[in-house]
């Protein structure tokens, strides 16, 4: 069953195609200068991103939440480590597990560093309706699962 792709539709999917290249090229550039700013890789930087979000994680965990491979985790949490803007504790619960967390002082003032970027978000989310924000919250978060299984196909 062929289906005809309107000129319209056709023109969108390939302006949303530009346009997700172009979000993702600035999302990268952003945080590799916030990555060199601090002295760390990008994806030493988002790692810590991923961990102020969710918390201390296993590398089992890390590994689920950013796609890459276990020998590539190990290697990162490494470097953070002997950065020392992470440390490695055992799980109180179950003392095999080792969990990854961050150490806090090491971070104290880069709130200042995100500023602009997250009071330029703030701004911009006003002019779209809860309705609006409900959409762009699923896309965000279909794209999001589709760029880590991507991520883990080539890990």
């Amino acid at each position: 069953m062929s289906r005809e792709i309107s000129e319209r539709r056709k023109n969108l999917l390939e302006a949303l195609t530009v346009a997700g290249r172009e979000n993702s090229q600035a999302a990268v550039m952003f945080h590799s200068a916030v990555a060199a700013r601090m002295g760390l890789g990008p994806s030493e930087e988002k790692t810590l991103d991923l961990l102020q979000r969710r918390g201390p994680l296993t590398a089992g965990e890390i590994v689920q939440h950013t796609g890459l491979a276990p020998a590539s985790v190990t290697g990162l949490i490494d470097r953070l480590e002997a950065k020392w803007f992470v440390r490695r504790t055992r799980d109180p619960k179950d003392r095999r597990r080792v969990i990854v967390e961050i150490n806090q002082e090491m971070l104290a003032g880069g709130e200042e560093i995100f500023a602009p970027l997250v009071n330029g978000l703030a701004e911009l989310y006003e002019r779209y309706t809860d309705e609006e924000l409900e959409v762009i919250l699923d896309f965000l978060r279909r794209a999001t699962a589709i760029q880590v299984a991507a991520t883990a196909a080539i890990s």
